[in-house]
């Protein structure tokens, strides 16, 4: 996962690392952020907004970013200024 990500953004305190973001992105017209995940100590101190600020940065505020929130987190992203978005389809991976 790491090794195939375009952009990682990272968050620490003391050197610990306490927030991540990962995202695949063409640096021109589309960004997928992948992966957001901030310690459960760490959370509600907008560190995950700032992850998602850099990470928007990093590849271009031109792109579109994009995500597929997992179920517990779908009524952070509109918190932090994020659009929902009526046609993502998927094909589900195949173990």
């Amino acid at each position: 996962m790491l090794k195939h990500a375009d952009i990682i953004v990272s968050a620490r305190v003391a050197g610990r690392l306490i927030g991540v973001s990962r995202a695949i992105t063409d640096y021109f017209y589309c960004t997928y952020l992948s992966d957001l995940a901030v310690d459960q100590d760490y959370q509600r101190l907008g560190i995950g907004s700032e992850l998602v600020r850099r990470t928007h940065e990093a590849a271009g505020l031109g792109t579109t970013l994009i995500l597929l929130a997992a179920p517990k987190a779908r009524g952070y992203y509109p918190r932090i200024g994020m659009d929902p978005h009526d046609s993502c389809w998927i094909i589900p991976r195949r173990p």
